[in-house]
């Protein structure tokens, strides 16, 4: 490479694109375009930058694998940020096989922290978490390193394991510090205060309070019969049932949760189970069907006992109960808590990411629209939605894990 190649790529690996672009901005040669696409990323115009990398990557001649791939790794990246996840978890495995296998380490571990990272945001944390097990780490400059930190940051927050979470943000942080590129910083400051907010509310004996991670991880290490809203199980100590795919059971679960050590009345648990406020007998009928599935999918934590005013739970093997609920809940809350984060999402990657259909965030979204909740912009395929302002807006740290197999 020439002296004003090396130039443009110092000034990038720093956050420095205007630079970058003083000595590549008139060159269309491979190597100035690929430096182009990453300098226009970095200012912020994704489709110029997408244009640029695929222009570079068709001028890379047949036998310039490594620089193919790197101009397919930056592309992929640039979905990432314009959440279309479809695209990038396609193109990036292939890339970080050929880097991996023709010695670029650098991006090669690059490419897998950054696969890592798109799985642990679609709730795949399983995958995310084998993937930076793997992964080259030593082999990644500070400013990917930051990434590489907040991906282990997700994944002890999704298991729950507040110390883990705290000593991956500090080196996030140190790591943020030595890259000395303020977007970084930002980011890192960013998780510091998702981490410092309130994760869940306990609610228990009709009384509610909200938890910090640190204090909803020693919740789980007692011997309470917890029923989990959050992450949609029902657990104590090392045991747990997930209700995931049973949502009416969970409603049921909750509703009895909420009213122990008394009972819940049928009109209560019809209405939050069915949404059925003038209750006929088809209704009662269908509640008995489903407390009766309920008391066999919870058998080893808890009975249901049927009472005269409605139906009473009983934990086996503990004398506490209680509900970890989101710590703001309203209507589509899951779509607020991913929307939360800035970005500007399209309705197909909202829906890999929670594992629900596009037609079901669609009307999610557009519900949210007539509240001024979520706004869009595009057309299309092209149609990006945000939110704008989300007061109160649910956390997205205790998401539900996807159900997709990793």
């Amino acid at each position: 490479m020439d002296s004003l190649i090396n130039a443009a790529g110092r000034a990038l690996s720093v956050g420095d694109p205007l630079a970058a672009l003083k000595r590549v901005a008139l060159r269309d040669d491979a190597p100035a375009l690929a430096l182009r696409g990453v300098a226009m990323a970095q200012l912020g115009d994704l489709p110029r930058a997408r244009d640029l990398l695929r222009r570079a990557a068709r001028a890379f001649g047949k036998n310039e694998q490594i620089s193919r791939a790197r101009c397919t790794v930056a592309e992929a990246e640039i979905a990432f940020v314009s959440r279309d996840l479809g695209q990038s978890l396609r193109t990036l495995g292939p890339a970080q096989a050929t880097l991996d296998r023709l010695g670029d380490r650098v991006n090669a571990a690059h490419a897998s922290y950054l696969d890592a990272r798109q799985n642990l945001l679609i709730g795949r944390a399983d995958v995310a978490e084998r993937m930076i097990a793997d992964l080259d780490a030593d082999a990644l400059p500070p400013a990917s390193r930051v990434g590489f930190e907040l991906v282990a940051v997700g994944i002890a927050i999704r298991r729950v394991r507040a110390s883990d979470a705290q000593a991956a943000l500090v080196r996030a942080e140190n790591y943020a510090r030595q890259a000395a590129i303020p977007a970084l910083s930002n980011e890192v400051d960013r998780a510091m205060r998702a981490f410092a907010a309130p994760a869940a509310r306990r609610i228990s004996n009709g009384d509610e309070r909200l938890l910090g991670l640190a204090d909803v991880e020693a919740l789980l290490t007692t011997d309470t019969l917890i029923v989990d809203a959050c992450r949609n199980i029902i657990s104590r100590g090392g045991t747990s049932v997930s209700l995931a795919t049973r949502p009416v059971l969970l409603a049921l679960v909750r509703a009895l949760a909420e009213a122990w050590p008394e009972d819940a009345s049928r009109e209560t648990l019809l209405e939050r189970a069915f949404r059925a406020r003038h209750a006929d007998e088809s209704h009662r009928a269908r509640l008995r069907v489903e407390m009766a599935r309920l008391r066999k999918e919870i058998a080893s934590l808890a009975d249901v006992v049927a009472t005269k005013r409605g139906f009473l739970l009983t934990p086996r093997g503990t004398e506490a109960v209680a509900v970890l609920a989101p710590p703001a809940e309203n209507d589509h809350a899951e779509v607020l808590a991913l929307l939360a984060d800035g970005e500007a999402w399209s309705s197909s990657a909202l829906a890999l990411a929670l594992g629900v259909s596009s037609r079901t965030v669609l009307r999610a979204l557009e519900s949210l629209a007539l509240t001024g909740r979520v706004e869009s912009f595009g057309r299309g395929r092209a149609c990006r939605w945000i939110a704008p302002k989300v007061p109160g807006f649910p956390t997205s740290l205790l998401l539900p894990v996807s159900t997709i197999a990793g």
